[in-house]
């Protein structure tokens, strides 16, 4: 598809500062231009009438697991991506914690050849340190050369002080982020869900709020110390929370990321050890849950990421102390999103589409992304925000059905994405 014109919908563009009907010319894989509806007729070879839907710059996950290469029988970067147009997402940042570690310029190149068959952008973050052990950093300049947008060794925290600290140095010099899994891993060994009234109900070790908010407040001290970008993932604890407003209140490089099933969902709804709801970090309490919500509403989070984590039935269908952290999330982000945020607490599109969008691309520095301006890439997420439907996890496109959400009635889905100019998925 050479060109494409989008028509009547309602822009959402925080970047570019526009939310009014308007028409949207794709060409040649850029975004050709934005203009009042009618202006640009005629100057497409195909047209697309989206009128009463939101049309908004391609929505970026900041944080996915594809699980290629080494463990394909939980998902692979087709199927992966495939759920990701299905949620809207056309781009997504898959985390280094595969078999082996992308710890290399060539599992990076690897992951992003087309052979994988992705059907959005794929950009990986790489390993922070060799194998993701902790000890030696990796080579970030070779990683970024190949594509890395950002380091992490996601899935274990980096606990070492000299070793953030050089990380966080390294990657400034290279204008890379560093992407922390907070969790003091000293204190939550055998730990498999939140320490409160329902672990202790249950007879499970529960990790501490501190376990989280103790390794935040040590990569702040060393974000200031550095001037390094460090970005809290899956924040999840009103503590942690604290100490990232306390940070942006000084101007440090700090932002922070939520996942949607952090702010909706609570440690109680475990309920008699269901492992669809075990992840790490685990659901916290009530007051943890709305402390996220408010962050969202005052600005202090920076973005909405899934976390998308998918397992074989096996590996969730066994005792919970047993069972695999972590779920599926890609297809239901968007929706939770606009039912629980938009619908519910009043936020604003505009706030979301920053959330989804906007924000992620200028974490990562994905240039001429999370935008619609002139020129930037021609990806575009368009949704109907007052579409009422109800997912059915057996109908997911990907690999692994490892949802608490199956069942859920929702307003608000993706109805398109587009990636590069061309649709790669229309529900």
């Amino acid at each position: 598809m050479e060109s494409l014109l989008i028509q009547r919908g309602r822009v959402v563009d925080p970047a570019s500062g526009i939310d009014h009907e308007m028409d949207v010319l794709l060409r040649d894989g850029r975004v050709a231009a934005v203009a009042p509806p009618g202006k640009l007729r005629g100057q497409a070879k195909q047209t697309l009438n989206v009128r009463g839907a939101i049309v908004a710059p391609g929505l970026i996950d900041m944080h996915v697991h594809l699980r290629e290469p080494g463990h394909s029988h939980k998902e692979t970067i087709a199927t992966g991506t495939a759920a990701a147009a299905a949620g809207g997402f056309t781009s997504v940042c898959s985390m280094p914690n595969t078999g082996p570690v992308n710890d290399s310029a060539d599992i990076t190149l690897w992951k992003r050849h087309p052979e994988r068959g992705a059907l959005v952008n794929v950009f990986p973050v790489a390993a922070a340190t060799v194998g993701s052990a902790g000890e030696k950093l990796t080579n970030f300049a070779a990683l970024k050369r190949a594509g890395a947008v950002a380091v992490s060794d996601d899935g274990r925290p980096i606990l070492d002080d000299k070793v953030m600290r050089d990380a966080l140095r390294r990657a400034a010099r290279l204008k890379m982020t560093v992407v922390q899994h907070a969790e003091d891993a000293n204190v939550t060994v055998g730990c498999s869900m939140n320490y409160g009234a329902t672990s202790f109900r249950l007879g499970v070790h529960g990790m501490p709020n501190s376990a989280e908010s103790s390794i935040v407040e040590r990569d702040i001290k060393l974000s200031r110390e550095t001037k390094g970008h460090v970005h809290v993932a899956h924040l999840s604890t009103h503590e942690a929370l604290e100490a990232v407003r306390r940070a942006k209140k000084a101007k440090l490089r700090v932002t922070a990321e939520v996942t949607p099933h952090h702010f909706t969902l609570i440690d109680e709804n475990v309920g008699e050890f269901d492992t669809n709801y075990k992840m790490n970090p685990p659901l916290r309490s009530a007051a943890d849950r709305d402390a996220l919500i408010a962050g969202i509403l005052d600005g202090t989070i920076d973005a909405i990421a899934t976390d998308h984590a998918p397992h074989a039935f096996h590996e969730k269908q066994v005792e919970f102390e047993r069972a695999a952290f972590g779920i599926t999330g890609l297809e239901t982000a968007l929706p939770i999103v606009l039912t629980v945020l938009h619908h519910h607490f009043k936020l604003p599109l505009w706030r979301i589409v920053e959330l989804l969008a906007t924000n992620p691309a200028r974490i990562f520095g994905l240039t001429g992304r999370g935008t619609l301006a002139k020129g930037a890439h021609a990806d575009v997420t368009i949704f109907d925000p007052k579409k009422k439907w109800t997912f059915d996890a057996s109908q997911s496109l990907s690999k692994s059905r490892n949802t608490p959400f199956d069942g859920w009635s929702f307003t608000g889905r993706a109805v398109m994405a587009i990636v590069g100019g061309k649709v790669v998925y229309e529900g």
